[in-house]
C-alpha cells in the first residue's frame, strides 16, 4: 500500500466572489502550471468564511471524481432540472481524483505531492453553501448521511505541486481508520461512547473535530449541526 500511487484529474482554486446568494469562493478554477502549497494552502487560493473553512489542518479539499455520477443520478431521481454539470470541481475541491474513496483512504494517511508532503487531517463537514451551489436544498443533509463528503488535509511540508505530480502514499497509521468510519461514527452514530472514545485516540484527528468528540462524550450531547447544513438556526 505505501508508495501507491494516485494520478490527479484536476487541480483548482478560487477567488472570493458573490455567487449564489452569499459570498464564496466555493467556484475554483484548473491550474495547469505548478503553484506552491504553503502550510494554509494554494497560492491564490482563497476562503470567504475562515472560522468554518481553511487554515492551517483545512488547507486542501479533495473529492473524489466518481462521486459526480451518483449525485446527478440522484438529482434527476428526485424530479431535479438539469444544473450547471455534476463534474469537479462542483464540490468547491482543490485537488479531483479517481481510485481514491473514503472507504480506502484512512486518517492519518500522508502523502508526497511534488516537492510538498500533506496529511489526512479529516473528513470535509458538508455546509449549506453546497445546497446554495447546486440548487439542493438537502444537498448537504444527503451527502454527511452517506460520507461522500470528501476530505480535508493539513501541509507537512510546503512546495511547488502541479496536475501531473502524483500522490504518492507515504505513511499509513498502524490500525488505521477509514474516512467512512469516522464518518459513520461522527455523523451516523454520534452519540456512541464506544465510536466516540475510538475517535478520541486519533492523534490525526483535526482539532476542530477532535473538540466536538471530547465535548460530546463530558455532555452527551451533539453540537447544533442546523446553522452548518442548513444556513439557519
Amino acid at each position: 500500500m505505501v508508495n501507491q500511487k494516485f494520478y490527479l484529474n484536476g487541480v483548482y482554486r478560487g477567488q472570493i466572489a458573490q455567487r449564489y446568494g452569499l459570498e464564496t469562493a466555493i467556484d475554483k478554477s484548473l491550474v495547469v502550471e505548478k503553484v506552491y502549497l504553503s502550510l494554509t494552502g494554494l497560492d491564490g487560493d482563497e476562503c470567504a468564511d475562515k472560522r468554518h473553512h481553511g487554515g492551517p489542518e483545512r488547507a486542501l479539499h479533495q473529492y473524489p471524481s466518481e462521486h459526480y455520477a451518483y449525485w446527478q443520478q440522484l438529482h434527476h431521481k428526485e424530479g431535479g432540472q438539469d444544473a450547471p454539470k455534476w463534474q469537479a470541481p462542483g464540490m468547491g475541491e482543490n485537488i479531483s481524483s479517481e481510485g481514491m474513496t473514503e472507504e480506502t483512504v484512512c486518517l492519518g494517511d500522508r502523502y508526497r505531492w511534488g516537492e510538498a508532503v500533506i496529511e489526512v487531517s479529516q473528513p470535509r463537514s458538508p455546509c449549506f453553501k453546497l445546497n446554495k451551489r447546486w440548487g439542493v436544498d438537502a444537498m448537504s443533509v444527503n451527502m454527511q448521511a452517506i460520507s461522500r463528503c470528501g476530505w480535508l488535509y493539513r501541509v507537512i511540508q510546503p512546495g511547488l505541486v502541479s496536475v501531473t505530480d502524483p500522490l504518492v502514499l507515504i505513511e499509513r497509521e498502524p490500525n488505521a481508520m477509514t474516512l467512512k468510519a469516522v464518518c459513520d461514527i461522527f455523523f451516523g452514530d454520534p452519540l456512541n461512547h464506544e465510536g466516540l472514545k475510538q475517535l478520541q485516540q486519533r492523534r490525526k484527528l483535526s482539532h476542530s473535530w477532535m473538540s466536538k468528540v471530547e465535548l460530546r462524550l463530558e455532555t452527551n450531547q451533539v453540537e447544533n449541526w442546523n446553522f452548518r447544513l442548513l444556513g439557519h438556526a
